[in-house]
């Protein structure tokens, strides 16, 4: 897209042309969400109140127990029969090593989307946007990182095969920006559900933890829009074989980085002795367990619909992983079924 395009929205009658009447809309989109960057933006060591005498680690401990509405983990039989001091420190370890997957993803996507950068035109509104979502994803990996330092456990973050992945992200970026995007959607999309469901729950929470949620929260909600648009101007430009494969691969990306950022790796389970059926039946085995990750990406599964990327071989797959489902009448529509405790 020219300079001549992003320069001025109003230049050009949307009639007189509609692929150059969709680019000014999409330019106008991401225009919004840069100034939206500038108007409401947070900084980790100013906007947390790091020193306050409640935010220290062992202030409050009760606050670490994993919260029952919103943690599979903190309403299972097993976790709460543990004693309290067990059920405290397992929500540290959680906690902490939710933060390092988060910082992890991050990172990833950071590297992915400064190459992308690297190739965009003079003038393309998606240079001065994924500048400012760099920007704020560094000051999120700078957010996570304190968390992890406060609480204090040396946790792993993502398994060791899924860490792999960091590799593939800037290249995959270059050479294949939809399914980049697909890939940033399939880590964003888990953990800020997660994130709402302990904001939304009332619970009593750790102050280290609501003050991370709320930034990320706040600012994800712009990064996922971005995502979202993305998709929606370029899929289309792939031609009909490309978006076949793209149809393929959607829910397969869904399923292998969503997991990396739902399930804690095996060394959690190693940690705490947590036994395998226990293990299972919380994020693979029970119904309960597959409905919970599925909701993850109802907002996902709308945007394939409406990228018409369903098709006879793609639901199928969809299908196949366990992910299918309803999709949500709009994006972070919120979950209106009320689950039993495992």
């Amino acid at each position: 897209m020219s300079a001549a395009v992003t320069s001025n929205f109003e230049s050009v009658p949307a009639e007189t042309d509609p692929v150059l009447a969709q680019a000014m809309e999409y330019a106008q989109k991401l225009y919004l969400l840069s100034q939206g960057s500038v108007n409401k933006h947070f900084d980790p060591f100013t906007d947390i109140d790091w020193d306050n005498p409640d935010f220290a680690p062992d202030a409050g401990e009760d606050r670490w127990i994993l919260p029952e509405s919103a943690d599979p983990l903190g309403r299972h039989p097993w976790y709460k029969a543990l004693p309290k001091e067990q059920q405290i420190a397992i929500g540290k370890y959680r906690q902490a090593n939710v933060a390092k997957v988060g910082l992890q993803f991050e990172t990833i996507l950071i590297s992915g989307m400064a190459l992308h950068n690297f190739g965009l035109p003079n003038g393309s509104p998606e240079f001065r946007y994924c500048s400012h979502e760099m920007i704020e994803e560094h000051n999120h990996t700078l957010m996570f990182q304190e968390m992890v330092n406060r609480i204090g456990i040396d946790v792993s973050g993502m398994g060791p095969m899924v860490r792999k992945l960091r590799y593939l992200g800037a290249p995959i970026a270059a050479l294949f920006p939809n399914f980049f995007f697909m890939a940033v959607l399939a880590g964003e999309e888990p953990i800020d559900h997660i994130q709402k469901d302990i904001l939304r729950s009332g619970e009593s929470v750790h102050p280290i933890m609501r003050g991370v949620m709320s930034i990320h929260v706040a600012e994800e909600a712009r990064h996922i829009s971005f995502a979202h648009e993305y998709l929606k101007q370029h899929v289309p430009e792939s031609g009909e074989a490309g978006k076949f494969v793209l149809s393929v691969l959607m829910p397969v990306i869904m399923w292998v980085l969503g997991r990396s950022i739902a399930t804690p790796p095996q060394a959690f389970f190693d940690e705490f002795d947590i036994p395998d059926e226990v293990r299972k039946e919380l994020f693979y085995g029970s119904a309960e367990a597959k409905q919970t990750f599925a909701d993850y990406f109802v907002d996902v599964r709308a945007l394939a619909r409406d990228l018409g990327l369903l098709n006879p071989v793609s639901k199928r797959v969809w299908k196949l992983l366990g992910i299918d489902g309803p999709m949500s009448r709009y994006r972070s529509e919120p979950m209106r079924v009320n689950r039993k405790a495992a």
